[in-house]
């Protein structure tokens, strides 16, 4: 199968200066740091890792909305299509200008790219509120009228307006009660089958990614560590890392969480400004050898793929 995303050893650094009159560039944060990886149509890759790890930034560089450092990212082999990747913001209160009423709002897309008749678009955005579970007649509101959870709905109606493709997902539950967190996820499953959408689905909660995901890759320190097929990666966890996050996420059975035996890991995330040799999870891997901190790791293996000299291996 053709792939309808390529993103192709990225990297985006973003520059610290120091000086008053003149900025000179004292240092790089590295926070995506050569990630190569594939989404196939209709399904959706999960992306995981602790804050700082450079999820969020890979998805505004898949989104359009960073210039990558270097590196290239192709939407159906062809550089991106700005009308074809659509994004969901993380905040609902903060992605919504509350100045503006709502119908204007999820119709911008359309008068940017100066789609239809303004009585089309008028029928585009009421179609739009109906298809996410909204009151159309609810388009001359102001997003302040609306719960967290409809906020979000407008937003994923906003992403929507254009016909995308794909939709890169950044976080889009983590700000919502637990109960709302269900009924947008589910939101989002109906609509990927209806419409044939394919996610790029970033999180930290580690249960909502193993529902929604097809693939999941996990990301440490502005690299990807380990990928695979969601139910592999959390049976069968290769690289320490990922080790560590499941034995930290959250279980409903009581019975299996005081089973659970926790991976605890010694010293801080190292600074992305500096950020190690060779392997940059050695510094706290409970397995590391001599040869994590002289070589770097490739991302080896077919459909489970990890960085890691010594996978599923304790020693």
């Amino acid at each position: 199968m053709t792939a309808l995303l390529r993103v192709n050893d990225v990297r985006k650094y973003f520059p610290i200066k120091e000086g008053l009159l003149i900025r000179r560039e004292v240092g790089r944060v590295h926070a995506v740091d050569g990630v190569t990886l594939e989404v196939q149509p209709g399904e959706t890759l999960g992306i995981v890792g602790e804050s700082g790890c450079g999820k969020s930034t890979l998805a505004r560089c898949i989104a359009g909305l960073h210039e990558v450092t270097s590196g290239s990212i192709e939407y159906h082999g062809l550089d991106r299509s700005r009308g074809q990747i659509q994004m969901i913001f993380q905040d609902p209160y903060g992605s919504l200008n509350p100045r503006r009423r709502v119908g204007s709002i999820i119709a911008d897309p359309l008068v940017i790219h100066r789609s239809g008749t303004p009585a089309e678009r008028r029928n585009r955005v009421r179609e739009l509120m109906e298809l996410v579970g909204l009151n159309p007649e609810h388009y001359n509101r102001f997003p302040a009228e609306f719960s967290g959870g409809q906020r979000q709905r407008i937003g994923i109606a906003r992403a929507l307006a254009l016909r995308p493709r794909l939709i890169v997902c950044d976080e889009p539950v983590s700000a919502l009660d637990v109960s709302i967190q269900a009924q947008v996820i589910n939101l989002l499953k109906d609509l990927q089958s209806e419409l044939g959408l394919t996610y790029v689905f970033i999180a930290h909660d580690l249960s909502v990614v193993r529902y929604v995901s097809d693939r999941v890759a996990v990301m440490y320190l502005g690299k990807v560590v380990e990928i695979a097929p969601a139910e592999q990666l959390y049976r069968s966890p290769q690289h320490p890392y990922t080790n560590a996050l499941l034995s930290a996420a959250s279980v409903a059975d009581p019975d299996l969480a005081a089973k659970r035996e926790r991976i605890l890991l010694t010293g801080d995330v190292p600074s992305p400004i500096l950020p190690p040799p060779a392997c940059r999870f050695h510094p706290r891997c409970p397995k590391a050898a001599p040869r994590c901190s002289a070589e770097e790791p490739l991302l080896l293996g077919e459909d489970h793929r990890t960085a890691c000299h010594y996978p599923g291996v304790m020693i």
